[in-house]
């Protein structure tokens, strides 16, 4: 675990972001229910229904953890410099818990706006986590 210590926040961000989406599992579920959808069920493209903005937020947290982990453990074992790294995945979680608030809260227009651009800030730090990490072991 040596290695890995001065990796800290990263991996912290990484645990909190998987915690995040494991709650959003059953709060997405318990909407849905109050609906009287059946488990699995997807709510109709409505951004005023509560349950449609849940059920996005965790479809869109799950889509996203693959990547957020294989790119963050990816730098940690080419040893990127672990400042970056720590910096790059704490803004990715900062602006994803600001996305699931906005996406929760149904802040702005279902399309574009602060939704989207905290959506692009968190994607732009994972492609400069991977590129960083190409640079390293190419």
């Amino acid at each position: 675990m040596e290695n890995f210590a001065e990796y800290g926040h990263a991996i912290a961000s990484l645990v909190l972001f998987a915690l995040i989406i494991l709650l959003m599992s059953p709060l997405s579920a318990l909407a849905k229910q109050k609906g009287g959808m059946a488990p699995g069920a997807t709510p109709s493209e409505d951004y005023a229904d509560r349950a449609y903005r849940l059920n996005r937020a965790y479809l869109n947290g799950t889509e996203t953890l693959p990547a957020f982990l294989t790119v963050t453990v990816a730098a940690m074992l080419a040893a990127v410099d672990p400042f970056w790294v720590n910096v790059l995945a704490s803004v990715f979680l900062v602006s994803r818990v600001l996305m699931l608030a906005i996406h929760i809260g149904g802040v702005g227009a279902p399309h574009s706006g602060l939704r989207s651009i905290t959506y692009v800030l968190g994607w732009a730090c994972l492609v400069v986590i991977a590129a960083m990490t190409l640079v390293a072991v190419l």
